[in-house]
């Protein structure tokens, strides 16, 4: 049987670990080639291994998405190996920094910011010249759940997820007459390398779960059936759309 993008081609940023690993696979088995981004080679090169053992076909490009200069070079290597480029999931961001705001670094500030906001803007800047040029595509931009709500802790972060909320909706609606479709994910908790730290500690594990309405926390797993969803032709009509998913956290 087809799989739902059968013959496309789908990249994937931050693809080393986590969500970004966990698409990649789902991608693949829905019939994309691959592109895997990161400025984590070791992972990236993993990642792309693990597409290619599941039958589909993948390049890793070592990456870092705030440099114009890396990501017209990423764009320009998938388009010279694989013809097109129909799907992309803007996944790459930190996590780094929390605490007071009087305490906070400029440093901090433009990092989190050059990765998680500048980072999509990029990448759905050059993503867009080449979906422009063959008729349509579809791109989903990961946010958070801190991107729909506020976090006490971690106020820059929450700042850059916003901002990716802005940006996706904006921009969603500059190009939906162009066949370009563009949505976010909310994910909430979920099991990978940036939250492990916290996960494995019992306290914290047991504090986070509380708090999740479902009451366990996420699979990378998951999430990535929301990004192949929205990139599938099943969300045809489906644009500007910010998707939670996080057992129902924002809900509560």
């Amino acid at each position: 049987m087809a799989g739902r993008l059968e013959g496309k081609v789908a990249l994937v940023t931050g693809g080393s670990s986590g969500i970004g690993r966990a698409s990649a696979l789902l991608f693949a088995r829905e019939g994309t080639r691959v592109v895997v981004a990161d400025v984590n080679v070791s992972g990236g090169e993993e990642t792309a291994r693990m597409v290619e053992e599941a039958g589909s076909k993948a390049i890793f490009v070592k990456a870092d998405v705030s440099k114009a200069s890396n990501v017209e070079a990423l764009i320009g290597k998938a388009v010279d190996t694989y013809g097109r480029l129909d799907c992309a999931f803007n996944n790459a961001g930190t996590a780094v920094g929390g605490g007071p705001i009087h305490d906070s670094t400029e440093e901090n500030w433009d990092y989190v910011m050059s990765i998680n906001l500048k980072g999509v803007w990029l990448c759905m800047k050059y993503e867009i010249r080449q979906m422009l040029k063959q008729g349509g595509g579809a791109i989903v931009n990961t946010s958070s759940v801190m991107g729909l709500v506020g976090h006490i802790d971690k106020p820059i972060y929450a700042a850059s997820k916003h901002g990716v909320v802005g940006l996706t909706k904006s921009v969603a609606l500059q190009y939906a007459k162009s066949g370009i479709r563009v949505n976010a994910i909310c994910p909430g908790w979920i099991r990978t390398p940036m939250t492990e730290g916290r996960l494995n500690d019992p306290e914290d594990r047991a504090r986070i779960v509380a708090m999740e309405p479902v009451g366990r926390v996420g699979g990378p797993e998951e999430v990535a059936e929301a990004v192949v969803w929205l990139c599938s032709d099943a969300a045809s009509f489906v644009t500007g759309h910010t998707m939670a998913v996080d057992g129902g956290f924002v809900a509560q």
